[in-house]
C-alpha cells in the first residue's frame, strides 16, 4: 500500500481537531494513508483554492472538510475540485452544529458535498465513508473495513442480555 496520502482531512482552525480526532484516528486504525491539515476558508482562502486544487495531482482521493457556523469551507473545496468531498459539520457556535449542518447540506445542484452527521459521529462515519471509497480499488482495505464492521456488530452481539442489568 501506498503512502502517500489517500484522504485529506481539512478543517477552519485547530480547535476543530477536537471533532476532527475521530475520523483520523479511524483512518490510522483501518491503516488509511491520510493527512491532516488546517486549511480556512475565510481566513486563508488562497491556501484553500491551492489545497482544492493540488490535491488530485498529489493522490488525494477524498477530503474531508470539517466547518462551523457559515460552514463554506466543505462547499468551497467542492467547487474547486471533481474528488469526493464529505462535510462534517462543527458544532461552534451557539446553534451547536446546526447552522453549520444546514450550511452544507444545502449546496447548490452542481456542487456536491456529501454531508455527514454533527460532530464526532459525523468525523467517524465520514472516515469510514472515506474508506469504502478509496477500498474500492484496494482489496487489504475493503477487508480491513469488513473485519472492523464485523467486529461492531460482535461487539453488540456479546452484550445482548441486559436482565442483570436492572
Amino acid at each position: 500500500m501506498t503512502n502517500s496520502p489517500l484522504v485529506g482531512i481539512i478543517m477552519g482552525s485547530r480547535s476543530d481537531l477536537k471533532v476532527m480526532s475521530r475520523a483520523a484516528e479511524l483512518l490510522t486504525e483501518l491503516e488509511v494513508p491520510h493527512e491532516v491539515r488546517v486549511v480556512s476558508a475565510h481566513r486563508t482562502p488562497d491556501w484553500m483554492f491551492e489545497y482544492a486544487a493540488s490535491a488530485e495531482g498529489r493522490g488525494i482521493e477524498v477530503i474531508i472538510a470539517a466547518a462551523g457556523g457559515a460552514a463554506h469551507l466543505p462547499g468551497m473545496v467542492s467547487a474547486k475540485t471533481i474528488l469526493p468531498v464529505l462535510g462534517v459539520p462543527i458544532p461552534a457556535t451557539a446553534l451547536n452544529g446546526v447552522d453549520a449542518l444546514l450550511s452544507i447540506v444545502q449546496m447548490p445542484k452542481g456542487v456536491p458535498v456529501g454531508t455527514l452527521a454533527i460532530g464526532e459521529p459525523g468525523a467517524a462515519n465520514a472516515a469510514l465513508l472515506a474508506t469504502a471509497i478509496v477500498a474500492g480499488t484496494r482489496p487489504e482495505l475493503r477487508e480491513r473495513l469488513r473485519a472492523w464492521r464485523a467486529a461492531r456488530t460482535n461487539e453488540v452481539l456479546g452484550d445482548t442480555d441486559l436482565s442483570s442489568s436492572r
